[in-house]
């Protein structure tokens, strides 16, 4: 159900559950958990790529789980729905779509940090055509990234919107064709691993706080944060290479 490949310093996760649409089941929920436990735990993997088999991203929660009265099985104690949506995570996580990515689907896509979808893909939460919410996170977290009359029009009508007008709005970084998504993901990823890793995942922790601070406070945090980062060898390295007009040789500690 969930494939786990490595590429260099990037894990690729692959949703592989393509006769249900890679809606997600308990077994699904636990293994994607694992496979981001396993992200995190290499020191060698510095950022990952989620992306799928098949037609379709996610179709999010099995509705056949819910209906037999399983869907708690559906959200696992650490990650949230799917293993992945309250995730605590310190690594980048691209997602990389080549199909439609509806209600829990387009949750998993909310919870990364990147995305990258082709023009084939659509995005929505349709849970009020079944008498659901969108608790993984839809209806908090695409608020906070489209505007919010579009939210509001996504989460009461419960249509999709198409790649290009998610790109428009802010909610995915790039459009490609289909069939090319995961390349597209690796460029996007090789772009990342280029610089620093604990430079980067301090960086991306920085973003996400500082929707809840004041200028000041996230300043304070990230003079914090570049202490900490200024005991490490790579601190040493980055100057040292610019100095001896070298590429640098991150070591990640």
């Amino acid at each position: 159900m969930i494939r786990f490949d490595v590429d260099g310093h990037v894990a690729i996760i692959r949703l592989d559950r393509v006769e249900a649409r890679n809606a997600i089941n308990a077994e699904m929920a636990q293994q994607l958990e694992a496979a981001i436990d396993c992200l995190e735990d290499d020191d060698d993997l510095w950022l990952g790529i989620l992306t799928h088999e098949g037609p379709v991203f996610c179709a999010g929660a099995d509705l056949k789980e819910i209906a037999a009265g399983r869907g708690l099985a559906l959200v696992t104690e650490r990650g949230g729905f799917g293993g992945i949506v309250l995730k605590e995570r310190a690594k980048p996580l691209i997602a990389a779509v080549d199909g439609p990515a509806v209600a829990g689907g387009v949750e998993i896509v909310l919870a990364c940090d990147l995305c990258v979808a082709s023009d084939i893909s659509a995005f929505g939460i349709p849970e009020v055509k079944r008498s659901l919410l969108a608790i993984g996170g839809g209806l908090v977290r695409l608020p906070r990234i489209v505007p919010r009359a579009v939210a509001m029009e996504l989460a009461l009508t419960g249509d999709t919107i198409g790649a290009r007008r998610a790109h428009q709005l802010g909610m995915i970084n790039k459009v490609c064709r289909t069939g090319e998504t995961l390349a597209a993901a690796l460029e996007l990823a090789s772009r990342i691993t280029a610089n620093a890793p604990l430079a980067v995942r301090a960086s991306r922790r920085l973003v996400l706080e500082s929707a809840a601070q004041s200028d000041r406070q996230g300043m304070a945090e990230a003079s914090r944060a570049l202490a900490e980062l200024s005991t490490t060898d790579d601190f040493v390295e980055g100057p040292l290479a610019f100095i001896e007009k070298r590429q640098p040789m991150w070591r990640g500690r």
